[in-house]
């Protein structure tokens, strides 16, 4: 008995990691939403200027980009 459930153990977890892919791929789909929410939030003018003008995909990149630069002179200031 104790044999047989060692050969089954693999295939068990295979199913499960296989089941969990499927449950995580709908959670993956939610985060530009709240990139967007956070974007809405604490863009500056000219960021909220550009999401009119060119969309929302140009608008998110220099949204991150100045979140990128911001973050990284945070970290340079706490390591001085």
């Amino acid at each position: 008995m104790i044999g047989f459930t060692l050969l089954l153990f693999p295939f068990v977890l295979l199913g499960f990691v296989l089941l969990m892919g499927r449950v995580e791929e709908p959670l993956a789909h939610v985060a530009p939403e709240r990139d967007i929410e956070q974007f809405l939030e604490d863009a500056s003018p000219s960021e909220l200027d550009t999401f009119v003008r060119e969309g929302s995909e140009s608008a998110l990149r220099r949204f991150r980009k100045r979140l990128g630069v911001s973050r990284l002179r945070r970290s340079r200031a706490r390591d001085a």
